[in-house]
């Protein structure tokens, strides 16, 4: 049964490269997804015993939010939310997760997804350029949605931890849909195949 399953699939990935790639890259995404989800928590909560809460996190002042408050790329002010942002505490919170899953995900698209054997190094450093370029285009965005879905599960909602747990979760899919989007046409470039006897 397996044997015959794996026949259908190699024969399907074989006509159609490209799609069956973007099926895995969907299945491996959403699987690293999870376990962000599942680590956000625990260094949400390591950092959070710290007094890096207390530490104002705001970078890339950039214009202002329609209330006329400043608007930074990365908006961690000091405090606990959802009066405060997080702090530093957040800030690192948030990053270190995201580098522990980007970390898996590049061998994991390059081994399973593209099955590339190109250049590793290169591979590395486009896609260590392209995760920077993507993080400051996703905590520029996050400006816009991170405030109001912490007040409205939070305050609004009256959930209190849980809100603010759950309002945690939804801004990792955020972020997490936004990567998904950008990345895979970014790893058709970067994951190579060559020829055997070119390596």
């Amino acid at each position: 049964m397996v044997k015959k399953i794996k026949q259908c699939w190699d024969s399907f990935a074989n006509k159609h490269q490209t799609l069956a790639q973007f099926l895995v890259f969907f299945v491996l995404s959403n699987g690293i997804t999870v376990l962000q989800i599942a680590m956000m928590p625990f260094f949400k909560w390591i950092f959070g015993m710290t007094g890096l809460v207390d530490t104002n996190f705001q970078l890339g002042h950039i214009g202002s939010n329609f209330d006329g408050t400043p608007y930074y790329i990365f908006n961690y002010a000091a405090g606990a939310l959802p009066e405060g942002g997080g702090g530093l505490a957040y800030f690192l919170a948030v990053e270190i997760t995201l580098a522990i899953a980007q970390v898996i995900n590049f061998f994991a698209q390059r081994n399973i997804t593209f099955k590339s054997n190109g250049s590793i190094g290169r591979a590395a450093f486009w896609y260590v350029v392209a995760y920077i370029i993507i993080t400051i285009g996703s905590a520029a965005l996050q400006g816009l949605y991170k405030a109001p879905i912490y007040n409205l599960f939070i305050n609004t909602m009256g959930m209190g931890g849980f809100g603010e747990t759950l309002a945690d979760v939804i801004t990792m899919i955020i972020n997490c849909a936004i990567s998904f989007w950008v990345f895979f046409p970014i790893f058709k470039v970067i994951f190579k195949n060559k020829p055997e006897g070119n390596k």
